[in-house]
């Protein structure tokens, strides 16, 4: 297909969404819920298929050399697809974003400014590997009542073709129109996306930094970007000892591939000499590597050495780079400079060390004594996310319903004129909330 081609079909594709999300955005919330209910069935109907798409994803990709954490992102087995259609049904379950009056406000008498909640309009989510992303992408852009355009990477194509067959399926039988909910498969159609600024509103690309720069300096589209997930756990010189290293095991092995995974370990100087050994010894257990700097190797000696690059890469793998610092200013300086402002997280036992810690570590998530493993939309209760924002603008943190929605000013009058309010005769605003 020539590059004409592409820009004419994806043209032709994002009206077809932008029609579908207009009609979605005026429909009535048990509409909504109905329409992620179908979602939810036309996916458990589906599910031999989608497990089996998956496995072919999986088994092409290996073949072709893919890498470790880029695999385990990509398999969907039982579980994750179980939870993942729990997900959607929790989506259903929350309260519609839709409507909200934010400000109901009279200006003067007869003239009465609302503002209200709206939809954005339509999403293109451009993610890899997790096919699951598609399922919670969805459900909570229906529920907050967008059309969305879905660009998948290459290795998941088979699992995602399967997951929005269902969902379109699904979507069959309600009011919502399955040209709400669209699939893209190729690096062609990736680069046309960036171009439809007539009908996207609302661009998120879910992978590193610079395809998220990629993205940001090639569309006059808003985006808003997931990046790495640099994380860190600092343990304070007041941490207690046990708590530290399950809370470090757990951020580290629960899930090496996520984004939320801690890829520094900061140990207080006065602490290193008692907890590495403790931590190390856990972490080994499970097939961690360890990367250490130098006075980390003097305590533990048959470790790898760290290196500058160490300090600011994902692993998103069973690798951790540690660190031992004389401060808790050292601490947040080195978060502050090497993170990317995903989750960090301090252990201590001293609640003022960790109220500086939350005041001055400048990322969406900010942790005292917990697994940065808890930096998740469906653990945070918002049913699931779009993604993981790190940007200083919100939304922040994880994107959930809250993050795809606008607002709209509405004003009604009764021939009120701005004249009556200028000049030597002017009348005053009453501007009394109601």
């Amino acid at each position: 297909m020539t590059i004409f081609q592409v820009e004419s079909s994806l043209v032709e594709i994002a009206g077809k969404t932008r029609v579908a999300a207009s009609k979605l955005a005026i429909l009535a919330t048990d509409g909504k819920n109905q329409a992620i209910a179908a979602i939810a069935q036309a996916l458990e109907l589906a599910r031999e298929e989608i497990l089996q798409a998956n496995v072919a994803d999986c088994q092409a990709a290996a073949a072709e050399g893919i890498a470790k954490p880029l695999y385990k992102r990509l398999q969907l087995d039982e579980h994750k697809l179980r939870d993942a259609i729990a997900g959607v049904r929790d989506v259903g379950k929350l309260d519609d974003p839709i409507g909200k009056v934010q400000i109901h406000r009279e200006l003067d008498k007869g003239l009465v400014l609302k503002r209200i909640t709206c939809p954005l309009g339509v999403l293109g989510i451009i993610f890899e590997a997790r096919p699951e992303a598609a399922i919670q992408i969805v459900s909570l852009a229906i529920k907050s009542g967008n059309g969305v355009i879905l660009k998948c990477g290459k290795e998941a194509v088979r699992s995602c073709e399967a997951i929005v067959k269902a969902i379109k399926q699904g979507l069959s039988q309600t009011a919502v129109s399955p040209d709400a909910v669209q699939l893209l498969t190729t690096r062609e159609e990736t680069l046309e996306l960036l171009k439809l600024d007539k009908y996207v509103d609302l661009i998120i690309p879910r992978g590193s930094n610079s395809f998220v720069r990629f993205v940001q300096e090639n569309t006059r589209i808003p985006v808003l970007g997931h990046a790495d997930g640099i994380c860190h756990a600092y343990i304070d010189k007041a941490a207690d000892i046990t708590k530290a290293v399950e809370i470090t095991v757990d951020a580290k092995i629960q899930y090496a591939a996520a984004c939320n995974a801690i890829e520094t370990l900061l140990v207080h100087q006065s602490i290193a000499g008692e907890f590495l050994p403790k931590v190390a010894a856990a972490l080994q257990a499970t097939n961690v590597e360890l990367k250490g700097d130098e006075r980390t190797l003097k305590i533990l000696p048959d470790i790898v050495a760290a290196t500058e690059t160490d300090w600011e890469t994902e692993y998103s793998d069973l690798i951790l780079s540690i660190k031992i610092v004389d401060s808790l200013e050292d601490a947040i300086a080195h978060i502050n400079q090497y993170g990317s402002r995903h989750t960090d997280v301090i252990i201590t036992e001293d609640i003022a060390t960790a109220e500086t810690f939350f005041g001055l570590v400048n990322s969406a998530g900010v942790f005292h004594n917990c697994s940065t493993r808890f930096a998740d939309g469906f653990r945070y209760g918002f049913g699931a996310e779009v993604g993981i924002s790190t940007q200083q603008m919100p939304p922040r943190g994880p994107v959930g319903l809250e993050g795809l929605v606008t607002y709209k000013y509405q004003m009604t009058g009764d021939g009120h004129i701005v004249a009556s309010y200028t000049g030597a005769n002017a009348k005053a605003f009453i501007h009394r909330d109601l």
